[in-house]
């Protein structure tokens, strides 16, 4: 669909110069010196010859319809440049000049403008406000970056032009090569989404790395590279994680779930191996673009010296991998070949006096073993090292037994001709083993996406119509917070059940409900006005008699007045006192750009100091909730830790994809909280003590 993009026979460069200094002149030379072999048409109505090429005073004269056109004009032109294009049948352009909706409000028409006319003749843009695209398999520079990558299986798609430059730059020092490179400014039209899709259907790419500020639209992002990510990995950084992004919160998930945590859950939900920063972007793409992926998480070191082996042992199992355990006959093996000093179990040190002949006998028999996946191979540069020799065993083994290897040639002049080998045999090395073991995890991740299933809803049976007019009878009223008993209402109709409770008018009417309840009780203030109800002195926990009982509503009904004088009052419910195993939350907050995120983590100090949360986007199904549970750091104290009871873990399960079910059958609601939810020991459930739905304001 994209294709004029990247293989265009023709393009017109609009805006092409003599002048060197000018945009105009180092898109035309980037595109004359990076081999292209189509036709190019420079459009400047000043000029008659550009680089030895005729020159059109403007599109339509030119006497083809060129596939793909640069435009290097200024901004308040490049509308009716674009509908030139859609005139003259162009269906791509590239816009590089900026003064759009990153300028302001005239930008940001001039912007519409653009998307206007693009609909209208279906030509498809990229940019406006950005570097240009990089094809290096069709030799296609149409950009202002200052080098030509070499070719290589790498894609980079970035929202910084800058950034590409530099990540260039460094890329030529690396000897590392890319298929495409794509800058894709303020995505008025071809989206972020639309780029992966076209990289992922190119076979020269083996890995596409996305560097985002912000996605088009947040839906179409996860539909769609949801099914790229099980064909080619997708690695992303995300910029700007630090900013707000959001008006203030209201509820407790509302204070949690930030910009950060709605693109990490979004990039979890589609595969898309999430990284912090540039150096891990780039550790991980050179493991997948040079390495079979790794088929387990089973790792061997292989070093000259301990303390770099002992480093890479901590990463491996600070990463969640796991150190292989080497057979009884590849330990045999070694011990017969190796020296007496040699440790031949893993990790497996060749000693500093070893020359490649020992990293050989070490490698060859470590990467046979059936019980290695991947193999780690550390060098120091010692006085008897032969770096190159090295890694010519290294590279000889690899391509042998086609099992994943990493390098972790240490240091800088001695080791460099070992290096340099590496790189044009396409083993992947790191300066330190702790980024080559991150490297390895990397895989290990996107083998777990590949393993992946989803299971879905049971089928709930609702009353809809019940929970439709307790929604409307109250946004009427002009109230979006519902009380705590409405809530429940609607959280009970899902099949999540809440304790026995009797909402309570006075004091006397609090004591008979707690005798039918039974004592011990809890008594919570029930108005739409307050919605933290321990701030308010709204709440009183474990009232065991009727005077105490009658005093608590008191208490209540004065502190609540004091906290709030214009608090609508409904009444004390008295709700029965639940035990369980541990306290968690569940909550929802709405997000702007990918729908409803589901939030889960242990209650109390673990979600109010600690904040020991994980989140998920709607539709959350059966195996991403249990997914969600176990990544949390607490999760071992649901299992039976230290004789603690285990938690009914399928019961949370279910209470997470109901709510789920909730939020998809009704996209008003805003917020929610399950706070807390007391879960039971396994096989006796789960029960919501305190419940909150916060629906969205109307504007109508």
């Amino acid at each position: 669909m994209l294709e004029n993009f990247f293989l265009p026979h023709s393009i017109a460069v609009v805006g092409a110069s003599r002048e060197p200094g000018k945009l105009g002149f180092q898109i035309l030379h980037s595109i004359l010196s990076g081999g292209y072999s189509g036709t190019v048409y420079p459009v400047n109505p000043k000029a008659s010859e550009i680089a030895g090429l005729k020159c059109y005073p403007d599109i339509s004269s030119i006497p083809d319809v060129p596939e793909l056109a640069v435009i290097v004009v200024p901004a308040k032109l490049v509308g009716s440049v674009i509908e030139e294009c859609g005139r003259k049948k162009t269906k791509a352009a590239v816009v590089i000049s900026a003064g759009f909706k990153e300028s302001g409000s005239e930008g940001i028409k001039r912007e519409q403008e653009l998307i206007d006319i693009s609909k209208k003749y279906g030509c498809r843009i990229i940019g406006p406000n950005c570097l240009g695209i990089i094809d290096t398999y069709s030799d296609l520079n149409v950009s202002f970056a200052p080098l030509m990558p070499e070719k290589g299986s790498i894609a980079f798609i970035s929202q910084s032009g800058a950034l590409i430059s530099a990540v260039l730059d460094w890329a030529r020092k690396e000897k590392i090569g890319f298929s495409r490179v794509i800058s894709m400014g303020n995505m008025a039209d071809v989206s972020e989404t639309e780029l992966i899709e076209a990289c992922a259907a190119d076979e020269r790419t083996k890995v596409i790395l996305f560097y985002v500020e912000g996605v088009k639209d947040g839906r179409e992002f996860i539909n769609r590279v949801s099914k790229i990510t099980h064909k080619k990995p997708v690695i992303a950084i995300k910029a700007g994680l630090t900013g707000s992004g959001s008006k203030a919160a209201s509820s407790h998930t509302g204070s949690l779930a930030g910009m950060a945590e709605a693109y990490s859950a979004a990039f979890k939900k589609t595969g898309v191996l999430q990284v912090s920063n540039m150096e891990e972007l780039f550790d991980l793409s050179l493991a997948f673009a040079y390495q079979p992926i790794i088929k387990g998480d089973h790792v061997a070191i292989i070093t000259n010296a301990g303390g770099p082996a002992v480093v890479a042992t901590d990463a491996v199992e600070k990463e969640n991998l796991k150190v292989a355990s080497l057979s009884e006959e590849t330990k045999n093996v070694l011990k017969k070949n190796l020296p007496p000093a040699a440790n031949i179990h893993n990790p497996v040190d060749v000693l500093g006096d070893a020359t490649e002949e020992g990293y050989k006998t070490a490698l060859e028999n470590v990467i046979k073993d059936t019980a290695v996946d991947g193999v780690v191979v550390i060098v120091t540069p010692q006085r008897v090292t032969r770096p190159l020799e090295t890694a010519q065993a290294v590279v000889e083994n690899a391509n042998r037994y086609k099992k994943t290897i990493v390098t972790s040639f240490m240091g800088g002049v001695s080791v460099e001709t070992g290096i340099d080998f590496l790189r044009q045999s396409r083993i992947p090395n790191y300066e330190f083993p702790e980024r080559a073991v991150r490297a390895l995890k990397g895989m290990v991740d996107y083998n777990r996406i590949l393993d992946r299933k989803e299971t879905g809803y049971k089928e709930i049976d609702v009353d809809k119509t019940r929970i439709y007019e307790i929604f409307n009878s109250v946004t009427k009223a002009g109230i979006y917070n519902l009380t705590d008993v409405q809530a429940r209402e609607i959280f009970e109709a899902y099949g999540i059940k809440g304790p026995k409770r009797i909402l309570a008018k006075d004091a006397q009417s609090a004591a008979l409900a707690a005798e039918k309840i039974g004592y011990p009780v809890v008594a919570k203030i029930v108005s739409p006005d307050i919605l933290h109800k321990t701030e308010s002195g709204g709440v009183r926990i474990n009232i065991t008699g009727p005077a105490e009982m009658e005093k608590a509503f008191n208490e209540i009904i004065s502190s609540v007045k004091t906290y709030s004088k214009t608090a609508r009052i409904e009444g004390v419910e008295i709700q029965e006192m639940v035990k369980g195993v541990q306290e968690l939350i569940i909550g929802v907050k709405k997000d702007i750009q990918f729908g409803h995120l589901i939030m889960f983590g242990l209650g109390g100090i673990f979600v109010e100091v600690l904040k020991d949360v994980t989140f998920g986007i709607v539709p959350v199904g059966h195996e991403e909730a249990l997914n969600m549970i176990q990544e949390i750091k607490s999760y071992k104290l649901l299992t039976g830790f230290r004789n603690l009871p285990e938690a009914d873990i399928p019961a949370i399960v279910d209470t997470i994809t109901r709510i789920s079910k909730l939020c998809e059958d009704f996209p008003e609601i805003n917020q929610l909280d399950l706070n807390p939810v007391v879960v039971k020991s396994k096989g006796n459930g789960v029960v919501m003590v305190d419940a909150r739905i916060i629906l969205e304001s109307r504007t109508d």
